[in-house]
């Protein structure tokens, strides 16, 4: 793999995101081209995709900045990088706080879909939440639900868990805290995006706890890696709706 940024550290490689050092408190963020799915990055890549989920998080983080904090500094590239390095950062890269990651992946669901929906017809649950009977795919659920998950190493898959055992991980406080400012987050996107006539099936949060232990929003926010976003004109009923996401290359 070649490396595009030389100058700075590398502090860790993901299934999309590459970090680099800058000092102790702050670190590079490059969201590369790779492509995932199910936790296993795969051998094609997508041009520029790494700027579109990079500009994308930064309109989402710039929209809900009244109701969480997050991870930006307004910090110049320039300032750390090389003009080469620059010609391959620029549009994909923020410079960002360096936070105490929370070991979970927090999800929420506005509707019944992908691993929830095979949970479902398992158990009739979602992450031990008990959901009504007989509900279809893609139903709209009463109320969006926090179903969290393990977060996994490259390579190796995320696993549904229950509220209860989130709590043994994390602690009942800050599993309530991550909940309630989660939906928050999910339920102001969703109205922005039905304005654009656009679903938000499900979506998958980052936080961390900065310094002095505030509850910070980071790595990326409601895009198309992160979340499952349907066109509500086609939006039907019992199947898997046509999606702005990713899960063509799952279904494949």
């Amino acid at each position: 793999m070649n490396e595009n940024i030389q100058s700075l550290k590398k502090i860790y490689s993901g299934k999309v995101r590459d970090l680099y050092e800058i000092n102790a408190n702050t670190m590079l963020m490059v969201a590369t081209d790779r492509l995932s799915t199910f936790d296993i990055i795969l051998n094609q890549t997508i041009p520029n995709k790494g700027k579109y989920l990079t500009q994308i998080s930064l309109f989402w983080f710039k929209y809900l900045a009244n109701i969480t904090p997050n991870h930006l500094l307004n910090y110049k590239l320039e300032d750390y990088l090389t003009e080469q390095e620059l010609n391959y950062a620029k549009d994909r890269s923020t410079i960002v706080k360096r936070l105490k990651p929370i070991p979970i992946e927090v999800i929420v669901r506005g509707y019944l879909a992908g691993t929830g929906y095979k949970d479902y017809i398992q158990t009739g649950c979602i992450s031990g939440i008990e959901l009504p009977k007989n509900l279809r795919n893609a139903t709209k659920l009463p109320e969006p639900i926090f179903t969290p998950s393990t977060k996994a190493t490259v390579g190796e898959h995320d696993e549904n868990i229950t509220i209860s055992q989130c709590e043994n991980i994390i602690g009942n406080e800050l599993t309530l805290k991550i909940q309630q400012k989660a939906i928050e987050i999910y339920t102001m996107a969703q109205e922005k995006a039905r304005m654009q006539n656009i679903i938000i099936a499900d979506t998958k949060f980052e936080f961390g706890l900065d310094d002095n232990g505030v509850l910070t929003l980071m790595d990326e926010v409601l895009t198309p890696d992160s979340s499952r976003f349907w066109d509500n004109s086609t939006y039907q009923i019992g199947s898997n709706p046509p999606s702005f996401d990713k899960q063509f290359v799952r279904d494949y």
